[in-house]
């Protein structure tokens, strides 16, 4: 029983950490209806940057901090420069160029950081305790303290505040929002910029979480996420967030836990499988 619960804290641990990857993912469909694929290249290079950061200042929250920050601005600009002048396009257009987008970063990370696996070793400043003889690290209380946060804060934003609102109006329509005096595409950069942030996040802590930085560690994640989006719900961020604890917890309890012979990878692309033959909408979509 005591492995049981230690795979199930462990799970719910994934979980939060596929969420905080598949946010932006969310986000940035629920407006523009385009797959962002390059927002798990965006999540590398916050880890890279947090992990630069943190080496040369010795302070962590400078590292992720300074992360955000430098990721937020690559999502605008991606938006502006690759998105903005595809979307006369169909869809499938602004989805090669975000594949082509994450490529090259990810070259770029290759080339720039080199492409062995960089250690993260630092301490997160979170508690560890313990719960009827099972210890909870303080990693793994950073993960659902930092993630519980990001999520509030996120649901702060888009049901509390008038750029939330703007946010549910430009994803409805935008030439009405445009019309309604919403300046869509400050709207849609702001969205970028915050699914960009959340991302930069989660690669930090993932690369603390496992102690390694590398090129390639936004290729899994990349169509991971995508399936995740499509069982929750295209477009929407509770779904994201739902399917995502599901997925964490069900790749470690049934691999890792039940020794199913299956990849942990496959898990994601089965669900969204069975999702598509039996409800196409999603666990929160609607029709």
């Amino acid at each position: 029983m005591q492995l049981f619960i230690e795979q199930l804290l462990n799970g719910v641990a994934m979980g939060s950490i596929y969420a905080l990857i598949t946010l932006g993912l969310a986000l940035v469909y629920g407006i523009l209806r385009i797959l962002h694929i390059a927002h798990a290249a965006i999540y590398t290079v916050g880890a890279y940057v947090g992990l630069f950061l943190f080496k040369l200042s010795g302070s962590l929250i400078i590292g992720v901090a300074g992360s955000m920050v430098f990721c937020a601005l690559l999502g605008v600009g991606i938006e502006r420069f690759v998105y903005y002048p595809l979307l006369k396009y169909p869809p499938y257009v602004p989805l090669i160029g975000s594949i082509a987008v994450m490529l090259a970063i990810e070259e770029l990370c290759r080339l720039v950081a080199g492409p062995q696996i960089l250690t993260f070793q630092a301490v997160l400043p979170f508690p560890q305790f313990q719960i009827g003889g099972i210890t909870v690290s303080s990693t793994l209380t950073a993960v659902y303290c930092i993630t519980a946060l990001v999520l509030l804060l996120l649901w702060y934003i888009t049901s509390k505040t008038e750029l939330g609102l703007a946010m549910r109006a430009v994803s409805q329509d935008i030439p009405i929002a445009d019309a309604m005096g919403i300046n869509s595409h400050l709207i849609v950069s702001l969205t970028f910029a915050i699914g960009s942030a959340i991302a930069a996040v989660a690669g930090s802590l993932v690369g603390i979480y496992y102690n390694q930085v590398y090129p390639t560690m936004g290729t899994v994640p990349a169509y991971k996420t995508l399936a995740l989006i499509v069982v929750g719900g295209l477009g929407s961020v509770p779904g994201a967030v739902v399917a995502s604890l599901l997925l964490g917890v069900a790749e470690t309890l049934l691999i890792g836990y039940a020794n199913i012979p299956l990849p942990r990878d496959a898990l994601a692309f089965i669900a969204m499988i069975a999702v598509l033959m039996w409800r196409s909408e999603g666990l929160l979509g609607s029709r």
